[in-house]
């Protein structure tokens, strides 16, 4: 599948040359930004909107929901999306494939899994050797959700198959509606979903996946290194914004954060947002410094390998430019 992404991939690239950034009558530049996925995990990118720091740099963002890393790189490398907002081995993939023009990373947004792992009991004691002999609804196989799980179970031990059961049969959206009707013992889901469905007493959060696997270049801001190289002063100023709204959801009062993320999460409780941004300022989930390491990189790797989905291993510098997000490091924090 994944060759054939790539050759798909590279035969946009040459049919689709063109860059959809334009500036605005309002002198504002727009950026179409197409995300993986709506959700508060991604919190800091729409509090750059909601804040005013987008603006304040000469940009107006305009989000679409890809539905899916691989739809998000196809955005991009059509020239329907200026960024692409996905895991890094969407850009991967294609590098692998032998694009001309690969999709680099300049910018890291989160720094680890975002999803918990639910039982329908209460274990105060959890262990993840605890899931010895139980099924777990895991997501789309191939998937980074489903590849990071299963890297942690490794790690305690533990194989698919011999030890306990993954369940990849399940869409990635349906996994919490299958386990509410029944199928497996723990299931994987995102904020605010888990705090929601424990709430609700329909289960028990037990773990952090990302804080188990370590740091993993989770979700990162991507696009084609030619648009990169012409507009060098919007990509800083793009990571200007969210580095910006990172330090203040880091710092700032939770019950003001959610307030502010309501305009993106308009169907979600202001509780569940708080409680959403408390969970993931618990398990230090953001950057502040959106620049990507070699060690998480490498991590990532061993997350796709261990998967059996890497064809071959990349040095960081075929995918990753770190000097735009250095620089708003530095002009933020001084």
């Amino acid at each position: 599948m994944k060759k054939t992404l790539s050759i798909i991939f590279a035969a946009l690239l040459l049919l689709f040359p063109l860059s959809a950034c334009e500036k605005d009558d309002d002198g504002l530049t727009t950026l179409q930004v197409n995300e993986v996925t709506h959700s508060i995990f991604y919190a800091p990118m729409y509090l750059a909107d909601s804040m005013g720091f987008f603006e304040a740099e000469g940009l107006k963002i305009e989000l679409t929901n890809g539905g899916g890393a691989d739809k998000v790189m196809a955005s991009v490398l059509s020239g329907d999306a200026d960024i692409g907002f996905c895991g890094p081995e969407a850009a991967l993939y294609v590098l692998a494939g032998g694009s001309t023009d690969v999709p680099k990373v300049f910018g890291q947004l989160t720094k680890r899994d975002g999803s918990f792992l639910v039982s329908r009991k209460e274990e105060p004691n959890f262990q993840w050797t605890d899931l010895a002999g139980k099924e777990l609804i895991a997501g789309r196989k191939g998937g980074v959700p489903a590849m990071t799980l299963e890297y942690v179970l490794n790690s305690n031990g533990l194989r698919d198959g011999t030890d306990l059961t993954l369940n990849f049969d399940v869409a990635f959206d349906l996994t919490v509606s299958a386990f509410e009707a029944g199928v497996g013992d723990y299931c994987t889901m995102f904020e605010p979903t888990a705090s929601e469905y424990q709430a609700a007493g329909k289960g028990y959060i037990v773990a952090s996946v990302g804080e188990d696997s370590g740091e993993v270049p989770y979700t990162c801001f991507i696009a084609k290194e030619s648009w990169i190289n012409k507009n060098e002063e919007t990509v800083k100023g793009f990571l200007r914004a969210v580095t910006k709204a990172t330090k203040y959801i880091m710092e700032g009062d939770t019950t003001e954060i959610a307030s502010l993320l309501v305009k993106a999460f308009e169907s979600t409780s202001l509780a569940s947002l708080r409680t959403s941004v408390e969970s993931y300022q618990r398990i230090d989930a953001w950057m502040t410094n959106m620049s990507m390491t070699e060690d998480s990189f490498n991590r990532l790797q061993d997350i796709i390998e261990n998967a059996g989905e890497l064809t071959r291993r990349a040095e960081l510098s075929e995918l990753v430019i770190n000097d735009y997000a250095e620089e708003a490091y530095r002009d933020i924090y001084g």
